[in-house]
């Protein structure tokens, strides 16, 4: 089974937001390396980041999770 990235990343990410219809992810795969770019609006960066990081980390980490069952790496890159 092949993961869709994008969906899981979006499905984790929507209801976390004010503006769930701002959030873009752009998906860019090289070799078994895949690297997704989050995009979302300014004033949800606090609330994707999380205090200290530590929701940007757990996204970071399930994203992780769900790779390995696939076989690939997962980068989450997040951007204003």
């Amino acid at each position: 089974m092949m993961a869709d990235f994008k969906t899981i990343l979006s499905d984790m990410v929507k209801p976390i937001v004010v503006y769930p219809d701002d959030v873009v992810i752009t998906e860019e795969a090289k070799g078994d390396t895949v690297t997704l770019t989050l995009n979302v609006n300014p004033s949800d960066m606090g609330k994707v980041i999380g205090k200290h990081g530590k929701i940007a980390r757990s996204l970071r980490l399930i994203m992780k999770a769900a790779a390995t069952q696939s076989g690939k790496k997962v980068n989450v890159e997040i951007r204003e």
